[in-house]
């Protein structure tokens, strides 16, 4: 999206504001009418809200409905088409910083697409966010060029990663990669770990996936976490599940307990690792446009509903496990 029709976006959010008055309702009336139903299970969780689903919100009303949903941050999108834009980060990541420990929430994680250590924009998102007190970005992701063996693809990846490395040490902030699935790097683990190795998790480490794990490791998906998980900072959960469309197998993505992860032995593991790292749940199913960070079609009542049982139901599956 260009940045004239980002603007356009954000315009049409405010003044549709300000003409109906729906969208400056607080979500504190709102929530009398529909989280209701069951209480957030208090644990020693740290769970922050991938804030692309919440896009069509400014920082205020995203805040809000976060508060109220029951997380303790929001991991917030700095990046192209997100809540910050990166070539803005100096004067709008404060203002949305401010909002947010205003309404109590914890300003520890950030999604960017950072992966060049010497660019300029990258380095002042990295060091204006280490200055507003966040401890983890997300890394951008680096593809496989196909017209180069794999080997010589990880060669220069290590060389990039190197370098990143060690800017976020000079800086002092964490760098988390997530694997993802598709031509990757860590989309199979076996090369992250490699890419990983001798780098501090404090410095670079994994944003473990489990769904993309899963989607592409297959039954062996555990092989590639016991490999990973020293390296694992934090978490991204979602959940999938493989359906036939046109004639073709494809990801969908479902709420959790929906699909194919068998949360309650994943769960397992990352108490048996002692693997206890914020996590960021991320909303990828359909939830009327907002999943893709556009304009929803559907109700704002029926999205919060849906994030909130998404965040009910980790709770709930953590605390069932000894």
């Amino acid at each position: 999206m260009k940045k004239s029709n980002l603007l356009n976006r954000r315009s049409f959010i405010q003044n549709t504001a300000l003409a109906s008055g729906a969208l400056l309702v607080p979500f504190d009336i709102l929530s009398k009418n529909i989280f209701t139903s069951e209480s957030p299970i208090k644990n020693n969780l740290e769970i922050h809200l991938f804030s692309k689903c919440l896009q069509f919100l400014d920082y205020n009303e995203t805040c809000i409905a976060a508060k109220e949903m029951g997380f303790n941050g929001l991991d917030l999108t700095v990046r192209p088409k997100g809540h910050v834009l990166p070539e803005n980060v100096e004067k709008d990541l404060p203002k949305a910083t401010e909002i947010m420990k205003k309404h109590g929430l914890t300003p520890k994680m950030i999604s960017t697409s950072v992966v060049d250590a010497t660019n300029a924009t990258n380095i002042s998102v990295l060091k204006t966010a280490k200055k507003l007190g966040y401890q983890y970005y997300r890394t951008g992701w680096v593809k496989y060029n196909r017209n180069q063996s794999v080997q010589e693809n990880i060669i220069k990846t290590k060389k990039q990663f190197t370098a990143l490395a060690k800017l976020n040490s000079n800086i002092g902030i964490t760098g988390a990669y997530q694997n993802h699935a598709g031509y990757y790097v860590g989309s199979p683990i076996w090369d992250l770990e490699q890419l990983l190795t001798n780098f501090s998790p404090s410095n670079l480490g994994s944003q473990y996936d489990i769904t993309h794990a899963r989607v592409e490791g297959g039954k062996n998906w555990e092989l590639g976490f016991e490999l990973i998980q020293p390296h694992i900072n934090s978490l991204a959960i979602k959940d999938f599940k493989w359906e036939k469309i046109n004639g073709k197998w494809k990801v969908v993505y479902t709420p959790l307990g929906e699909g194919m992860i068998d949360f309650h032995y994943y769960f397992s593991l990352l108490k048996k690792y002692k693997i206890n790292v914020p996590i960021s749940l991320h909303v990828e199913y359909d939830l009327g446009g907002a999943e893709k960070g556009k304009i929803p079609t559907m109700e704002k009542s029926e999205i919060l509903k849906k994030i909130r049982k998404d965040l009910l139901f980790i709770q709930k599956i953590w605390a069932e496990i000894d």
